[in-house]
């Protein structure tokens, strides 16, 4: 799962959240139902933007939604998933761009892609993905030409690139095809009105998603020598900075020129998250599943809270990092989790039987989607790795209106009635 908006789902609040995830899973069920199995692993977080964008902005929402079957990364359990026009535009979007993505690897040679029949059988999925998009997006009426155009023209742009060019010279195809995208999801929703404002936001959020992934990747692109926009322009990083911040108060004024029906999840995303990706690719802050964000930097002393502060769990070995604080009897001789809660009748599993129930919990995403599971060898009950998220400021509503500072009305962030609308 790869994008540069990843919202921790306890900060959304429960309604949010199954919007969020009603939309996620609509763009990997589309994915599944028009292309196959394999063509999910394209699933990403960015695209399900314009799925997100076209709800928004329509009447139509009981014919939005549809039960899907049960699902290990939701812990096998059924839920309603967005479907319909939205999460089609938003699965051919996925595909053009996944297909290029590999292109480009090939083209480089990276890892894998180095070795003649790696490359050729990527070459081969690349092709087969471009021109799945392609189908998707005439039945959506989304022309995917302006994404390809706009792909092979990146190349271009980078080789006639150097000190002193602008980085905004640079982002120009990727803000291209961002705002073509969004810009169409007016058009899907039946709103021509919004198209231009969105298309405003879109060619920011492009600008966004370049420079955030140069400055994530800067450091390792000069270890290996690839390419790097603001290395090879010579762009600082105080100056890809204060464009980013620009970026996002630009998308802020486009989001209140567009007329939506319910656009309490794209203000969300695109007016808040998309500061905390920013702030998180600088190193200014990150999600409270990180380390460094719930204790500090390494090396750095916790600072002091009072016992029954329940914003910040005391994690798995306890208050205070102590391992035998959860539970006395800690200690498993045969390689099994710690206790997390009564043990079942069946008793415990052997070693290699539980190593593949383990395998099985880990590939399914079980262990960190799942709010419970059995643990692999005790098979005592154990919380998903997410159930306990320290995510700082995610327990009030003061986030979710931070633009007015009024939370008048405001229920937990779940059903903002402040009037915000930054």
């Amino acid at each position: 799962m790869f994008g540069i908006v990843r919202p921790c789902p306890h900060r959304l609040g429960a309604g949010l959240r199954a919007q969020w995830t009603a939309h996620l899973c609509g763009l990997c069920l589309a994915l599944r139902g028009d292309h196959g199995q394999f063509a999910r692993i394209v699933t990403n977080y960015d695209g399900l933007l314009l799925s997100v964008l076209t709800e928004a902005q329509t009447d139509r929402a009981g014919d939005a939604r549809r039960t899907a079957g049960p699902c290990p990364l939701r812990g096998m359990r059924t839920a309603s998933v967005a479907r319909g026009e939205g999460a089609r535009l938003a699965a051919a979007v996925s595909l053009v761009l996944a297909s290029a993505k590999v292109r480009d690897h090939v083209a480089d040679g990276d890892g894998l892609l180095a070795r003649r029949p790696v490359a050729l059988a990527a070459r081969r999925v690349a092709a087969n993905w471009g021109r799945a998009g392609a189908r998707s997006g005439s039945l959506v009426g989304f022309d995917t030409a302006l994404l390809v155009d706009a792909v092979d023209r990146q190349t271009g742009v980078e080789a006639l690139a150097g000190p002193g060019t602008p980085v905004l010279t640079v982002t120009e195809p990727t803000e291209t095809a961002t705002a073509a995208a969004f810009a169409h999801t007016a058009l899907l929703a039946g709103r021509p009105g919004n198209a231009a404002p969105l298309a405003e936001a879109g060619r920011l959020f492009g600008r966004l998603a370049h420079l955030l992934d140069a400055v994530e990747d800067q450091a390792a692109d000069a270890a290996s020598d690839a390419w790097n926009p603001l290395t090879v322009t010579g762009t600082p990083r105080t100056e890809a900075r204060r464009l980013a911040d620009d970026a996002l108060h630009g998308i802020r004024l486009a989001l209140r020129e567009v007329e939506f029906t319910d656009g309490r999840l794209a203000h969300r995303l695109l007016a808040h998250e998309l500061r905390r990706s920013v702030d998180r690719a600088f190193g200014t802050t990150s999600c409270g599943h990180a380390p460094a964000a719930a204790y500090g930097p390494p090396g750095t002393p916790r600072a002091p809270q009072a016992p029954d502060d329940p914003r910040i769990p005391d994690g798995p070995y306890g208050p205070d990092g102590d391992p035998s604080a959860d539970d006395p009897s800690e200690g498993d001789a045969s390689g099994g989790d710690p206790s997390g809660g009564e043990p079942t009748r069946r008793g415990r599993r052997g070693m290699w039987a539980g190593c593949a129930a383990a395998l099985g919990l880990f590939c399914t995403c079980r262990a960190c989607c799942a709010d419970e599971f059995e643990g692999p060898w005790s098979r005592q009950r154990r919380e998903g790795c997410c159930a306990k998220c320290d995510c700082g400021d995610c327990s009030g509503c003061g986030d979710c209106c931070e633009c007015c500072g009024n939370c008048d009305g405001c229920d937990g962030c779940d059903g903002c009635d402040c009037g915000c609308n930054c």
